[in-house]
């Protein structure tokens, strides 16, 4: 019966603690996995995402990322954690991962890995203020100036707050939730504040049926309040340390630079914790 062999590794942790940042799994080798099977995998292994890789004629690796219930083009912990595999494969420290997305680079120093984020795009709310505000379970003078939908890799709804106060005591509701939906039908909202010089604190939220679930650490997020900033004519350069997951257990530290040039960049420390197989029968 075939072996596929995973690992189990932490991206975005915090000061390198193994058990904080957010948890990913990453098959060294898919061939032979159907898509199906690989939804499978990525459900029982009820994580956020699992990675699974394969080999690519125009990059380091192929790599295709799967939440339990559907497969994404892009994602960031996924990207990191799956480069971080990709060395202990290969011995790089540069490579470029081969996504539904397009093509990406990703680089390490020691354990921090950066990616280079798709260039973004956005678009205006196209819903009042307050509906954002009610979603979110706060007061619409909690909501700052000008939430947008920011794609660089994934199109997600990046909303500023006027506080962190206010950051932390969002509460979503999942009803609500229904009024706020990408181009590609998926709802979540990516809410922030600053918390200091050079500091951000962020959460983000999304409904998973009657639930509503919080990310300990959202790479792709992290990509798009660099687009944001853009968008908003924020002055290049930016560097920024974001901290996350506080409120899951899960404390985690992102960090975003955008250049002079507009391009951006978000890296995090990763830690490998676990590895192992998983034996399929035919």
């Amino acid at each position: 019966m075939p072996e596929y062999r995973f690992r189990l590794v932490n991206v975005f942790t915090r000061e390198r603690a193994a058990l904080s940042g957010n948890p990913l799994c990453v098959f060294e080798d898919a061939e032979g996995l159907s898509d199906e099977t690989m939804q499978a995998l990525a459900l029982q292994f009820n994580l956020s995402e699992t990675t699974f890789l394969s080999a690519s004629k125009r990059a380091t690796a192929h790599a295709r990322i799967f939440t339990p219930r559907y497969e994404m083009p892009f994602a960031g912990h996924p990207t990191l954690g799956t480069a971080h595999v990709v060395r202990a494969l290969t011995g790089f420290d540069a490579v470029t991962l081969e996504l539904p997305v397009g093509l990406v680079a990703v680089r390490a120093e020691s354990d921090r890995w950066t990616l280079t984020a798709p260039a973004p795009t956005w678009r205006e709310l196209g819903v009042p203020s307050a509906a954002v505000a009610a979603a979110l379970g706060l007061a619409e003078q909690d909501v700052g100036s000008r939430p947008l939908w920011v794609n660089a890799g994934r199109e997600q709804l990046i909303v500023p707050l006027t506080s962190v106060e206010a950051v932390r005591r969002a509460a979503p509701r999942v009803d609500a939730f229904e009024n706020l939906q990408s181009q590609d039908g998926i709802s979540m909202a990516y809410v922030f504040a600053p918390s200091g010089v050079g500091g951000i604190e962020s959460r983000f939220f999304f409904p998973q049926g009657t639930a509503m679930l919080e990310d300990p650490a959202t790479g792709s997020a992290a990509a798009n309040l660099g687009g944001w900033f853009l968008a908003t004519r924020a002055a290049p350069p930016l560097a920024l340390q974001i901290s996350q997951g506080d409120r899951t257990g899960r404390p985690s530290t992102l960090h975003l630079n955008v250049d002079v040039e507009g391009r951006i960049f978000v890296g995090g420390d990763v830690v490998e914790i676990g590895r192992g197989s998983v034996t399929l029968g035919t």
